[in-house]
């Protein structure tokens, strides 16, 4: 086996921030030493003196050549995980789908097929469950225990696609109780999206700004609270909001978790950064680029304040990026003329871990907590702790060495998704990631890539750890 010696560096977790040497042999970290006293290996060395040491990011939530409105997500699982790393990020947890009419069983299978020998970086899969049913159900507890699939995603949103009725979240939450999986909801209140939507269009107001209007945030509210309600009803099952954007939504959380009630969500980057009126609002066409669901929320009301401090009392849980990228040409131009048919989805993967450091920069989060939301607890959540998540013996070489003194400013001419524009063009980060090890083996070093297709291993996952 090979080793490798991070020396100088300052450790970061959970628990605080230690100055450390971290020793890894093979794939695993075999030692945190005292600075300076770590045993000669004869192995390769890198110096991160002046910077920080922090588990490879976790994102929970992406999608990978997702088929969406007539086109699929722009980023394959060779591309979206290469991005991934040069941002890094050493594990995503990706969505295989099911629609209704359709077997859990061959969705999984289909994903299974687009990601095997395609990722630079390890992987793992929840499972969207589009139809409701007997068969569906069985198939729930049979992902559990072979496939190591231990979370399901169902939709308010969506008729006609892959909304479930509160009959069919109720059931599935039964199950979900039963075999111990965790439920993952989009929360929006879909049919009556659908009746804005078209009253909208009626109109004849077809901008990019009006999926915002139609899709407001009392819909987001409504839902996430009728969905901790089911849960309840369902015997407390563990339940996680994704992609929460509401400051009326977050609240409902908050009071569950007072509660003591297994109830979890997440945000992400563009509702912490983005606005409705300066994105999803530029002039002409140009705001489909920031067209995503739930959407960006107004600058004028508390949202993105009340996020942050949602991230600080852990309220919020996790930072992912529903990462679902359209390039502008060709697919978000689908929605020219008609809101409703632009692809919705924005591509971030390669920035969150830069983007959350902002936050500390800005006073906003905590070094730890900024770990937590973007690793630590990820895998808590989602059965991949300790092997993933922690810098600790016997965990996975996923490291990423961060140099709070570098810079980076994104942009479409420099990233690494397969997208033609970026949400976050021109934003300007007070930090940069310099080194990005995982499994033992160095992806990224100097700013010079040395990642390959088929290095990323499946993973399957146990049930959460992170339940009350």
């Amino acid at each position: 086996m090979t080793t490798l010696l991070i020396k100088g560096g300052t450790v970061v977790g959970p628990s605080g921030a230690i100055a450390a040497d971290v020793l890894v042999d093979g794939e695993k970290i075999v030692a945190l030493t005292l600075p300076g006293t770590a045993p000669e290996t004869g192995g390769r060395v890198i110096d991160a003196t002046g910077k920080y040491v922090i588990p490879g990011g976790i994102d929970a939530h992406t999608h990978m050549e997702l088929p969406f409105g007539g086109t699929a997500a722009s980023d394959t699982f060779a591309t979206g995980t290469a991005a991934a790393a040069w941002g890094g990020t050493t594990t995503i947890i990706d969505f295989a789908v099911q629609r209704a009419g359709e077997s859990v069983q061959d969705g999984l299978a289909a994903w299974h097929a687009k990601a095997e020998g395609e990722c630079h970086v390890d992987y793992a899969f929840h499972q969207i469950i589009g139809g409701v049913d007997e068969a569906s159900l069985k198939a729930m507890d049979s992902l559990v225990t072979d496939e190591g699939i231990t979370s399901f995603k169902l939709f308010m949103a969506y008729p006609g696609v892959f909304y479930s009725d509160d009959g069919q979240i109720l059931r599935a939450m039964q199950r979900a109780r039963e075999n111990g999986a965790m439920i993952m909801m989009h929360a929006e209140n879909g049919p009556a999206i659908d009746v804005l939507v078209a009253q909208a269009l009626a109109r004849g107001e077809t901008d990019p700004i009006h999926h915002g209007l139609t899709r407001p945030a009392a819909l987001e509210t409504e839902a996430t609270s009728r969905a901790i309600y089911l849960a309840e009803v369902a015997r407390d099952t563990p339940l996680y909001i994704v992609h929460l954007s509401a400051s009326g939504a977050l609240a409902k959380v908050a009071e569950a978790r007072d509660a003591g009630r297994n109830v979890f969500a997440e945000t992400c980057p563009q509702y912490l950064y983005l606005t409705l009126e300066d994105q999803l609002g530029a002039p002409g066409f140009e705001g489909a680029k920031w067209v995503c669901s739930t959407p960006l929320r107004s600058k004028h009301e508390p949202h993105a304040r009340d996020l942050w401090q949602g991230l600080r009392t852990n309220d919020l849980a996790v930072v992912s990026t529903d990462h679902c990228p359209f390039c502008f040409k060709d697919q978000k131009e689908l929605g020219l003329g008609d809101f409703s048919k632009i692809p919705n989805g924005i591509g971030s993967v390669e920035h969150r871990v830069d983007l959350l450091y902002q936050g500390v920069v800005e006073g906003k989060l905590s070094l730890e907590r900024w770990v937590e939301t973007i690793a630590t607890t990820p895998a808590r959540m989602f059965g991949l702790y300790p092997r993933k998540g922690v810098i600790a013996p016997g965990s996975d070489a996923d490291i990423v060495v961060y140099d709070p003194d570098g810079r980076t400013r994104i942009s479409a001419e420099t990233h690494h998704m397969n997208m033609d524009h970026s949400a976050w063009e021109g934003f300007e980060i007070a930090g940069k990631v310099d080194t990005v090890i995982s499994r033992g083996t160095v992806l990224l070093e100097n700013g010079t890539f040395h990642g390959r297709k088929g290095h990323g291993r499946y993973l399957p996952r146990g049930l959460s750890q992170y339940l009350v």
